[in-house]
């Protein structure tokens, strides 16, 4: 897998999606492939080099792109949404031939399980210059509204490894230790994370940071938890119209003043436990589960990779290549088993 100096101790969201994806990559396949997520430093002579962007264009480990030459030096750039692959064209303008887009991917947490407890439990599971800035006064001040709610907050660039970043949050993690109905968990693994999710009702994120994708969102819809957020970056296209969104707005009293509404709209509504409300939860989790599974995932980068590499193939020969015992498999020749078959030139399995 690609390191770098900023990713060798990490364990944020890019890293686990990197890990996942090479467990379960054909490594036939794989081992054609340079696949670096975010940011380049060494480029392979060898291989097909992908860059898999997970941030803006704005980015400083981005900007290059805007280079032809710099752009003509990997084969393909992958998307994590719809929302990024359009900020890359529009603003370093690299054309969409160039960009897939493959969205991000989970462990499906199963059926939806429903809440039946007394209290009304919210999490933040991100980075705290995302938006817990906004998330601590307004759950003080809807606490003294609500004497039934409580807030698990995960959140450090220990994650990272960045301990030092934490240093301009110390007095907000301060509030969040110092509430009796906020318990401040720092930076934690994935999975203590998904327990604590399975248990919670809200994932209350007042997003000030210009998503491209949101794995904290997936994995709490996953989990059957209601989302509340701003319509802000690529959250609306994440949350596929699950989420509880509010229209966004950069000046940050009104911005609190806008998710305390849609928040305080969202407790009352969690409270009243409606069969209606755990009807649309299970068919949220359903889909989440599916859509974002990597079971689904993993058939679209392989069939990516094997795109990419026969398309070099057929540049090389005007004729296709089988490899031994392919002809073992169906006389339908297919890349995979939910596309069409392509014309000659492009076909290429490999063995198993």
């Amino acid at each position: 897998m690609e390191t770098n100096e900023l990713s060798a101790r990490a364990l944020g969201g890019t890293e686990a999606m990197l890990a996942a994806l090479h467990a379960r990559l054909d490594p036939e396949l794989a081992r054609h492939f340079q696949i670096i997520p975010s940011r380049a430093r060494q480029l392979a002579a060898d291989r097909k080099r992908i860059f898999w962007l997970h941030d803006t264009p704005s980015e400083e480990e981005a900007k290059f792109l805007a280079s032809p030459d710099n752009l003509a030096r990997f084969d393909g750039l992958v998307c994590v949404s719809h929302y990024q692959a359009c900020l890359y064209n529009l603003i370093p303008q690299v054309p969409y031939r160039k960009m897939v887009v493959l969205q991000n991917a989970i462990e499906p947490f199963g059926a939806y399980r429903p809440r039946r407890g007394a209290t009304i439990r919210l999490i933040y599971h991100t980075t705290p210059h995302r938006g817990l800035e906004i998330l601590v006064p307004v759950f003080e001040h809807l606490a003294k509204v609500h004497p039934d709610i409580e807030l698990d907050v995960f959140s450090s660039f220990n994650i990272y490894g960045w301990a030092q970043r934490d240093e301009p949050y110390r007095q907000l993690f301060d509030r969040c230790r110092a509430h009796p109905r906020i318990r401040y968990h720092g930076a934690q693994p994935n999975h203590v994370v998904r327990e604590t999710l399975r248990d919670c009702d809200i994932f209350a994120y007042p997003s000030i940071w210009p998503e491209t994708s949101c794995v904290a969102a997936i994995e709490a819809l996953s989990s059957g938890c209601l989302v509340i957020c701003p319509a802000y970056g690529a959250l609306p296209e994440t949350c596929a119209n699950f989420a509880s969104l509010y229209p966004f707005t950069e000046d940050r009293q009104s911005h609190a003043e806008r998710f305390c509404l849609a928040l305080d709209a969202a407790i009352r509504a969690v409270k009243r436990r409606a069969h209606e409300d755990a009807t649309a939860r299970s068919f949220q989790v359903d889909y989440f589960n599916r859509f974002y599974s990597w079971d689904r995932r993993i058939t679209e980068w392989n069939a990516y990779l094997r795109g990419l590499f026969c398309r070099r193939a057929s540049i090389r020969s005007d004729r296709f290549r089988v490899f031994p015992g392919a002809a073992r498999r169906s006389s339908a020749l297919r890349l995979n088993n939910h596309r069409p078959v392509l014309p000659s030139p492009l076909l290429c399995l490999f063995e198993k």
